[in-house]
C-alpha cells in the first residue's frame, strides 16, 4: 500500500526457518543423487585411497547447481500439432546434443558434475542399507553381536529429528476436542512427542569370511584395483554390521598363502595362476580353525579368470568341497582391457549348487552390483 513500510526484523525467525528448510532440502537432494550414483561412486579412487580421512568428496553427475539455461543455438522446439495426430504418434523429437555424438573433435560443452562432501560413514550407511550375510544359520555358540536400534518409548522432550509426527498431531487433536473442536488445529509445545531409541545387541551365530584374491602376473593394475575395491567395501560392511566376524585374507598366484590385511591390500605378485591352490588352503584353514558346526562360513574369490588350463578340473573339485562346508561361495571375474576368454568361468559352469554365485565385472561401476549380489538380504532374514 502507498505510504506503508515493511520492516524485516533480525528477530523474525521465519527467515532462519526458511534458510534451514532450504539447507535441509539441499541435503536431501544431495543424498538422493548420491544414492542414484552409488554404482559409480563406490569405486572412486579418492574413497578407496582415503587414508583414514573422515570426509571425502564424491562426484555426482546428476546434480547441478541452480542456473538459467539458455538456448544459444535457437533450435526449433515442439509446438502445437496440426490436429490430425493420434494417441501414441511422435509429434516432435528434440535434437540430440552432447559429447560423443559425432566423429572428430566436438564443439558441444562437456557434462559437468557436482562434488559433494560426505563422511565415509554416511556413504557406507547408504551402500550397506540392504546388505547382510546370506544363509545365516544357528550354530552352537552364538557369539557374533550385531548392533540394532530398538524403539523404546515416547517422551515430551527430545531433539527435533526424533519428533513423532503422528503422536504429536494426535495430541493436538485430543486437546482441540476437549475444547469443543471449534478452533483451528494448532500444535503447541505441550503437544510435541519424541521417539527414543536405544542401541541393543542381537547375538547371532559366529561367522568367518575368507577373502581370496588372485595376485598373479595376468592381474594388471585395473584388475587388482577392482578386486581391492570390492574387498575394501566388503571388509567395511562386515565390520560395520557385525561386531565379531572373522576375516581371513588369502592371496595366490601358483601358490597360496595367508596374509595380513595390510599386505592383502598393498602387495602385488607375479607369475602364473593356479586357483585351486587358494581353494585348498581355504579348506585347510576351515578344517583347522573354523568348524562348520560352530561357524557360518563364506568364501569370496576374485580373479581375471586366466587360470592354468590343466588346473580347471581341480578348481571344480575343490569348489564343490568348499560348498559342502560353506554357507556361500562367491566367484568374481574381472574383464580387464586385455581380457580374452575365461577358462575358469567356463569350468565353473559345471558347478550346480545354489550356494555358488558368480559375477562378472567389466568396469568400475560393476563393484556395487557385485556387493549387492553377494550380500543380498535373504527373504525373511532380519536386517541387523
Amino acid at each position: 500500500m502507498p505510504g506503508s513500510s515493511f520492516i524485516i526484523s533480525r528477530e523474525d525467525w521465519s527467515l532462519h526457518r526458511k534458510g534451514e528448510m532450504d539447507r535441509q532440502r539441499h541435503r536431501e537432494k544431495v543424498r538422493e543423487a548420491i544414492k542414484k550414483n552409488l554404482a559409480d561412486i563406490v569405486s572412486e579412487e579418492s574413497i578407496i585411497m582415503h587414508d583414514g580421512r573422515k570426509i571425502v568428496k564424491v562426484p555426482i553427475r546428476s546434480l547441478h547447481e541452480y542456473h538459467f539455461r539458455f538456448d544459444f543455438g535457437k533450435q526449433k522446439h515442439a509446438g502445437q500439432g496440426q490436429g490430425d495426430s493420434k494417441q501414441g504418434d511422435v509429434i516432435f523429437s528434440e535434437p540430440q546434443h552432447g559429447p560423443g555424438k559425432s566423429k572428430g573433435a566436438g564443439n558441444e560443452p562437456g557434462v559437468d558434475y557436482y562434488e559433494a562432501d560426505i563422511t565415509v560413514d554416511e556413504l557406507a550407511e547408504m551402500i550397506f542399507e540392504d546388505l547382510g550375510l546370506p544363509n545365516l544359520e544357528q550354530k552352537k555358540k552364538p557369539e557374533m553381536a550385531a548392533d540394532s536400534l530398538e524403539f523404546k518409548d515416547v517422551r515430551k522432550k527430545g531433539i527435533s529429528s526424533n519428533i513423532d509426527r503422528k503422536r504429536t498431531i494426535m495430541e493436538a487433536v485430543k486437546r482441540n476436542a476437549v475444547k469443543g473442536g471449534t478452533d483451528p488445529l494448532t500444535i503447541t509445545p505441550e503437544d510435541l512427542r519424541f521417539k527414543t531409541w536405544e542401541v541393543t545387541y542381537k547375538y547371532e551365530s559366529n561367522a568367518v569370511v575368507l577373502a581370496m584374491m588372485d595376485t598373479s602376473g595376468s592381474m594388471g593394475p585395473f584388475e587388482k584395483y577392482i578386486a581391492r575395491s570390492f574387498f575394501f567395501w566388503m571388509v567395511r560392511f562386515l565390520r560395520t554390521k557385525y561386531n565379531n566376524v572373522h576375516i581371513v585374507f588369502l592371496a595366490h598366484h601358483t601358490e597360496a598363502k595367508e596374509t595380513t590385511e595390510e599386505e592383502f591390500f598393498t602387495k602385488g605378485a607375479s607369475g602364473g595362476t593356479r586357483c585351486s591352490s587358494v581353494y585348498r588352503l581355504a579348506l585347510e584353514i576351515i578344517e583347522k580353525r573354523y568348524s562348520p558346526s560352530d561357524y557360518n562360513i563364506y568364501a569370496f574369490h576374485f580373479s581375471d579368470g586366466d587360470n592354468l588350463a590343466s588346473d580347471n578340473e581341480n578348481c571344480v573339485k575343490t569348489i564343490n568341497s568348499l560348498l559342502e562346508v560353506c554357507n556361500m561361495v562367491g566367484y568374481g571375474e574381472i574383464e580387464g582391457p586385455y581380457y580374452y576368454t575365461s577358462t575358469l568361468r567356463t569350468a565353473f559352469k559345471k558347478v550346480q549348487n545354489n550356494k555358488f554365485t558368480c559375477v562378472t565385472i567389466k568396469d568400475k561401476s560393476g563393484v556395487y552390483p557385485a556387493l549387492k549380489k553377494f550380500f543380498a538380504q535373504q527373504p525373511g532374514q532380519a536386517s541387523s
